[in-house]
């Protein structure tokens, strides 16, 4: 950006930037980070029985605080380059924190010294956990990691979107397809990550297979540090909790007043400056209650006229921002459910196929490779979605995203009740084979392909596909300039609360059920129930989720430009679910 020698500002150097040469080098960066955490995901259950000597039970509650961990801390990613860094130098910092988690484990998986003494072969007396600086080496290497991807997801998705300007109409259809194909490059990093990398720890040694995910995330951090020249950047605008807390005092403080009817009666601060960008949010008519943070007490009208104090007094967009924020809550609420759901059908389903018949062609396909049919089924559909489905609704609705964000969401709810139902079908037709064959009680495979299970996994790569990208997109488009990381972040946490509700729904269904999921035999359990209850509870968490999105309100972009131009102050949001 350059300065003329009188002062303004010129734009032309600006168009220069971002666009999708900038967003490439975000893509790369996102399949190769994926990758290698996709594979840790998938291999570590192997990984912590057959080199650490963890029980099932406590490698799978790991990989659960794991999985969850790495999603959840993304609000602090999403906090931390909101308020004090770019989200460029975000991804960078926090990519370095991962690769130093990757580079522990690799050096762990390679020296014996560093790893107890494996249990096959050796007397059960000294067959021994890991435990003590061991596990302090695995542990230590695996938050790193969580707290490396953590900031990753929630700056990344970010980063590339500020390259394209939402209100450019061109720009605009760039952007919605940036998040398709951000997907994309997630899905392809994660196909190489559960086939390939997974295969070489398996069979040549987890230290190659960790020191593949090592060198993955290096040259992750080397890309997207290559494109730093053409990203347009942020500028953090301060801590949001920080203004969100301030109009919640703000309102208590104010309680008594009343609510005037008159946006231009609240206190708002129009920065006509050259050269200077502000959002300003228009009044909204939800959490009225709110409005009271930005009405000026008379009591300390002069004070506050002079030098208002934020604890005291807001301005209408810190009040709105606070508003956004808790209209998206329901929503990225009524989406945890389904992350239940998912996490219940990669543990289930992988233990389904080992009943099963797993040739392909005369190939054994490894049970933990299962995840790769509903990455296929995404790798497939993303194109079709955006060069066909998108283009075709962009002309009959003439909204840029073809369909809106929260219409893209209620799809892929549907999809995963549907995935559910048909989850219970393909168990109930499971159980009756092995009941025809008089092989309940065996352990030998039946004469069933593994591939059946394919159906209940599309279809749910096809609810993950709607729902994670409509999640990314909805939040990053309605959340204010100053929250957008943590928007983003937001909706990952969706993930990490399905992970971690999905432990606890298996607890309580074999409590009340006297044990659908207790037996160590999968032929004898009730899984076809569980799996009917889950689309049953899907159901209902739809309906939910309906009534949450019916509730909501878009940011009206007009009502917006109108503001920032001198028009109307009493513009009002439109209904448009």
């Amino acid at each position: 950006m350059d300065i003329s020698r009188d002062g303004k500002i010129e734009s032309k150097p600006e168009r220069r930037l971002g666009g999708n040469r900038a967003a490439f080098f975000v893509y790369t960066m996102e399949g190769l980070e994926n990758m290698a955490f996709a594979c840790m995901a998938a291999s570590l259950m192997t990984y912590f029985s057959g080199y650490m000597n963890f029980s099932l039970t406590k490698s799978a509650t790991t990989i659960t605080n794991f999985v969850g961990t790495s999603f959840l801390v993304a609000l602090f990613g999403g906090f931390i380059c909101d308020t004090y860094w770019t989200r460029f130098k975000t991804c960078v910092l926090f990519g370095c924190a991962e690769f130093l988690g990757y580079a522990l484990l690799t050096a762990q998986a390679h020296f014996h010294q560093l790893r107890p003494i494996p249990c096959k072969g050796v007397s059960s007396d000294q067959c021994e956990a890991a435990g003590g600086s061991q596990s302090a080496i695995l542990f230590t290497g695996l938050y790193l990691i969580a707290f490396g991807t953590s900031g990753i997801k929630a700056a990344l998705p970010s980063l590339g979107a500020d390259q394209f300007d939402e209100n450019d109409p061109k720009e605009a259809i760039q952007l919605s397809s940036f998040f398709n194909w951000f997907l994309l490059s997630l899905t392809m990093g994660a196909i190489i990550g559960v086939t390939v990398i997974v295969w070489l720890g398996a069979n040549q040694g987890w230290d190659l297979g960790f020191g593949v995910c090592t060198i993955a995330i290096f040259f992750a951090i080397i890309f997207v540090s290559t494109g730093k020249s053409l990203y347009r950047n942020n500028v953090p605008k301060g801590s949001p909790l920080t203004r969100v807390a301030q109009v919640l005092v703000a309102a208590i403080r104010n309680r008594d007043l009343p609510i005037p009817e008159r946006a231009e009666e609240l206190h708002e601060i129009h920065d006509k400056e050259a050269g200077v960008k502000q959002e300003i949010l228009p009044r909204t008519g939800q959490f009225r209650l709110l409005d009271r943070a930005a009405i000026a007490n008379t009591t300390d009208c002069a004070s506050t006229s002079i030098n208002p104090v934020p604890w005291r007094l807001c301005t209408v967009t810190q009040v709105e921002e606070t508003k956004i924020l808790l209209r998206m809550l329901p929503i990225v609420l009524s989406t945890v459910f389904l992350n239940t759901c998912l996490a219940q059908l990669q543990t289930f389903s992988v233990q389904q196929s080992t009943t099963m018949d797993t040739h392909v062609f005369g190939f054994r396909v490894p049970g933990p490779s299962l995840p790769v049919i509903p990455l296929l089924f995404i790798f497939v559909m993303i194109p079709i979605y955006e060069r066909f489905f998108v283009p075709l609704a962009r002309k009959i609705t003439g909204i840029p995203t073809g369909i809106r964000h929260l219409q893209r969401v209620g799809v892929g709810l549907v999809l995963s009740v549907i995935s559910m139902a048909v989850s219970g079908v393909v168990e109930t037709w499971r159980k009756s084979v092995a009941i025809e064959h008089n092989m309940v009680d065996s352990t030998e495979p039946l004469p069933m392909s593994f591939l059946w299970l394919g159906f209940q996994f599309g279809i749910f790569g096809a609810a993950d596909m709607f729902t994670l990208v409509g999640l990314l997109e909805f939040f990053y488009a309605e959340g204010s300039a100053g929250m957008k990381s943590l928007g983003t972040a937001i909706s990952w946490c969706s993930v990490a609360f399905g992970y971690f509700l999905s432990s606890v729904v298996v607890q309580v269904v074999n409590k009340v059920t006297g044990g659908w999921l207790a037996s160590d035999n999968l032929n004898r359990d009730k899984l076809n129930y569980f799996y009917w209850l889950l689309a049953g509870i899907s159901t209902v968490n739809f309906g939910v989720y309906l009534t949450c999105a019916s509730w909501y309100r878009y940011k009206d972009r007009g009502a917006m430009e109108q503001i920032e131009k001198g028009g109307e102050d009493d513009a009002r949001e439109k209904f448009k679910w």
